[in-house]
């Protein structure tokens, strides 16, 4: 993939982390995008990762990467985040805040970044899959490398 795809690559691609770009042909009239990707892709949901945006106690933004077959629980991401309460974001406040467009929004390259948690889930796999930063594109990773990139700490959380 060629540098500048998007700054998820580039993120991946300046950390030297073994990622493989997956694109796809994005339905605009797709009801969930995760569950495209995943159909797409031709692999099993739970390997594919939807990234969220929230807020806690209505003071702290943070990001939370869960299967895209799966519900976030917002009690449990309020718990991993130190919290009582947490709400999702906007469309509009997400797309701000990551710098993507929802549909798209990855949890690598983000124009500021957040308190992130990946649910634990994820450590069941070799590499799970997470948008690369534009609908129709995903990269797939290994989960400890996805992490370690944007310092996440794992929790369940759906």
């Amino acid at each position: 993939m060629a540098r500048g795809a998007t700054p998820a690559i580039d993120m991946a691609e300046r950390a030297g982390i073994d990622i493989r770009v997956h694109a796809y042909a994005h339905d605009p009239n797709a009801k969930s995008y995760g569950m495209e990707a995943a159909a797409a892709l031709g692999v099993p949901a739970e390997r594919v990762f939807k990234t969220l945006v929230a807020k806690v106690d209505g003071v702290t933004w943070v990001m939370a990467v869960v299967p895209v077959d799966a519900r976030l629980s917002l009690k449990a991401l309020a718990a991993a985040a130190g919290g009582k309460k947490a709400e999702m974001a906007e469309p509009a406040r997400a797309e701000s805040l990551t710098g993507y467009v929802v549909g798209g929004i990855s949890p690598l390259g983000l124009r500021k970044a957040l308190l992130t948690f990946v649910d634990d889930s994820a450590l069941a796999f070799d590499a799970v899959f997470v948008s690369a930063g534009r609908r129709g594109m995903d990269i797939e990773i290994a989960p400890g490398d996805l992490i370690s990139l944007t310092r996440a700490r794992t929790f369940p959380l759906t």
